[in-house]
């Protein structure tokens, strides 16, 4: 089993909240981090798009277009149809 990749991202509220990331999707060439928050009480997938500064550093930035999450939430849920519970 591959060894799972955990970091720390602060919220818009400047808390910092540890996720699992899960996949990374290239979807019409922007790449997207699939992440679960690394809590066992918390189910809820987030999807956040990839983008580079200085070409060092990756910055996740949220999606408001809620038909792009669903879109790339449907290929994530293709690529991996055992390995998580989608209720």
């Amino acid at each position: 089993m591959e060894k799972s990749v955990i970091f720390t991202l602060e919220d818009d509220l400047g808390r910092e909240v540890e996720f699992q990331l899960l996949d990374v999707i290239n979807y019409k060439n922007e790449e997207y981090a699939v992440l679960l928050e690394n809590d066992p009480a918390v189910h809820d997938f987030t999807i956040l798009k990839v983008e580079s500064f200085d070409d060092k550093e990756e910055v996740y930035v949220g999606i408001d277009d809620k038909n792009l999450i669903e879109k790339i939430f449907a290929i994530f849920k293709k690529a991996h149809p055992n390995e998580y519970n989608y209720r």
